[in-house]
């Protein structure tokens, strides 16, 4: 009898898991870090961006729907400014 609710609550647990996506662990998660984020979109714009080492969020300039960061990656070191739904205006520092 035990056995049997066991294996009961079991596929209850896989029958729930099945229908709601809260259940799927998101792999890609781990690798979308704001450097791996903003190296993509300014290579997406034609901007050589080799092996993202970090960001920093350039807080002084940064307003309200207008972020600005510092994208520093093997090759070179970039500002970026973003503002929603807009390409972002990179400027090369270094």
């Amino acid at each position: 009898m035990t056995a049997f609710r066991s294996l009961s609550i079991l596929l209850l647990l896989i029958l729930s898991c099945s229908l709601e996506t809260a259940c799927l662990v998101p792999i890609a998660a781990a690798e979308e870090t704001p450097k791996n984020m903003l190296a993509a979109q300014i290579r997406s714009q034609g901007i050589a961006c080799e092996r993202p080492e970090r960001a920093l969020r350039d807080v002084k300039r940064s307003r309200p729907d207008h972020n600005v960061w510092i994208l520093t990656c093997e090759n070179a070191t970039y500002r970026i400014s973003r503002y929603p739904d807009l390409a972002a205006k990179v400027e090369r520092i270094r």
